[in-house]
This record gives C-alpha cells, structure tokens and sequence, in this order.
C-alpha cells in the first residue's frame, strides 16, 4: 500500500475517533445530524426505488413503486425540512425499540436455556436491562434516550474509527514481514 494511502487512512481513522467524541459530548447536534442523514438516505432510496422501477416498469407495469419512491422522496425532504421533529422522534423510536429487542432477547434466552447453553442467564438480564432502560427512556425521551442514542451513535463512529486504525497497523505488519522474506530470499 502506498505512503500516502496509509497516511490518509490514519487520518480518517483519527478524524472518526475525534467525531465519535464530539458526538458524545453533543448529544443534541448529533440528532439534528443524525435526523438529516436519515433524510437524505430517505430521498436517495426514494430515487432508487423509482430508478429500479423504470428498469422494470415492462414486467410490472404496475405504479406501486412509482408511489412508493414519491412518498419516500417526499419523507425525506419533510425530514431534512424539519430537523428538530425528527431529532424529537428518534429518541422515542429508539425508546420502542430498545423495549422491543430487550423483550424479544429475553423471551429468547429461555431457547438457549432449552439447548443447555450455559450463559442463557447473561442474554436474559441484557434483555430485561435493554427493556427496562427502554420504558425509562419512554417517561423522558429527549433527557434520557436522546444522550444513549447520541452516545451509542459516537461509540459506534469510534468503533470504525479504531478499526481502520488497526487494519493500518495489520497492513503495516504485513508488509514489513513481506519485505523481511524479501530480503531473507
């Protein structure tokens, strides 16, 4: 790998780092942020679904996916448009869904139960913790689901962050051990 490709990763790895703190520490930017990009990812699938239509619009003359690709272009700009309804409803979005998958983890745990797994346990408290933060979410989503969304976004830009980090230092290592067998033949 080039020089110059390494360098520029490291730098993306460390930028993703440095945005994952600022969006921790901002937990109400990162959701007028996060609403946005959930606009514009709603607006290009809109015009994808109309493009892929227009390529099959000869099998399936029918205009469902015309209406549908309208309609998601029209959510993603009512999105864009107002930022902070959206940035209001994704900690309730996220408060349901939490309660969701917390309860569907415990419900599953008991099947892990059933084939002898012995850490069924450790999935059954995760489910009722995810639940349980889900509904406490739910009595004041901007306070409480606002900032654990804002900070489960961060770790996750972190996440990729160090991961590209690695892969330098693994890209690294494999090409001073290639250059050592070079050199041994």
């Amino acid at each position: 790998m080039k020089t110059s490709s390494k360098i520029w990763m490291g730098l993306s790895g460390v930028a993703l780092v440095a945005l994952g703190i600022v969006c921790i520490c901002n937990p109400f930017e990162t959701l007028i942020s996060a609403s946005w990009a959930l606009g514009l990812f709603t607006i290009v699938s809109g015009m994808c679904t109309i493009m892929f239509w227009s390529k099959i619009r000869f099998f399936l003359p029918s205009g469902n996916l015309v209406l549908e690709g309208i309609l998601q272009i029209i959510l993603g700009l009512l999105f864009m448009s107002n930022k902070f309804f959206l940035a209001l409803a994704l900690p309730v979005a996220f408060a349901f869904w939490l309660i969701v998958e917390g309860t569907l983890l415990a419900i599953r745990s008991f099947d892990f139960k059933a084939v002898y797994f012995r850490g069924w346990w450790v999935l059954l408290l995760l489910g009722i913790c995810a639940a349980v933060l889900g509904a406490y979410s739910l009595s004041s989503p901007v306070e409480v689901a606002g900032p654990v969304l804002s900070t489960v976004i961060g770790i996750g830009i972190i996440l990729v962050g160090v991961v590209d980090l690695v892969i330098l230092c693994g890209i690294n290592k494999l090409q001073s051990r290639r250059f050592t067998w070079i050199d041994e033949q």
